[in-house]
Order: C-alpha cells, then structure tokens, then sequence
C-alpha cells in the first residue's frame, strides 16, 4: 500500500462538474492498493498518516500530528500509484489491485480513520475526479507499507 500525503489549507473533489467533498486545514491523501495488500498494511499506513508529525507547534517547528491538531483528510483511492513505466511509454498497472479487492480495503481505511473521530471525506471510488488542492509549505510525503512490514 502507498500514500502521497501532502499537507493542505483546503481540498476538493469535484465529479462531473459538481464538488462532492472538500475539507479545510489537514491532509490530502492519494492511496494506492497492491495486489496482495491487507489490512495489516492499511493499519500500518493510516496509523503512520494520522501520527505523522508534520505540523506546527508554537516555535513553528514540524511537531504535532493530524491528530493533535484535529486536522480533517480527504482520502482519495488512486491506483497509478502503482504504474510501472519502467519500459516503454504507456504505463502498465499489473501491479495495482484490482479494484473488486480493492475497495473494500479502501473503505477500510475509511473505517479506520473514522475510528479516531477525525473528520474523513473522499473521493468516490473508481470515479473519474478533479482534485483541487492548496498544498501547504509545500509539504508532501511518500509513504509504502511494503518497505516497512
């Protein structure tokens, strides 16, 4: 599992012209599901996302967590996470999972960050979405449960 977090003012989705979700000051996540993915992975990266100390403290130092400033997220399921360009030009997704396995570990995560009382919106999955974010520093993160677990 991989995530691109970046640390936003404001987030959006829109779908079909219209805006679906949108949040303040938090996180915007981009997920990517791998074949063979499990929940052990999504409990390891969404713990590491919502402890992630990337916000300021008094002294204006990276130092406290999006659960310690009660942040908002916007969860978004991204599979080209996952493109192997490696050869040629077009991008192959062999890698990614598919999105029937997926999804419901998408909502995991969904879930799990519902848990901890931290205002959640996402994306719809398998939608074709506009995101609109304003990065904030810029302050953007990559993170895969596979290098760790």
């Amino acid at each position: 599992m991989r995530a691109v977090v970046q640390r936003s003012l404001y987030s959006s989705v829109t779908i079909d012209g219209e805006v679906t979700a949108e949040i303040g000051p938090g996180l915007t996540v981009l997920l990517g599901i791998k074949k063979g993915d499990r929940e052990k992975d999504a409990d390891y990266l969404m713990d590491k996302i919502l402890n992630l100390r990337i916000f300021a403290d008094e002294a204006g130092r990276m130092n406290r967590s999006l659960l310690d400033v009660q942040g908002e997220i916007m969860l978004i399921s991204q599979f080209t996470l996952y493109g192997d360009v490696k050869h040629g030009r077009r991008p192959g997704f062999t890698d990614a999972e598919d999105p029937q396995a997926a999804e419901p570990l998408f909502q995991y995560c969904i879930k799990n960050i519902k848990n901890t009382g931290i205002n959640i919106k996402t994306g719809i999955f398998g939608a074709h979405m506009k995101i609109t974010l304003a990065n904030d520093g810029p302050c953007t993160f990559m993170i895969d449960s596979e290098k760790i677990i």
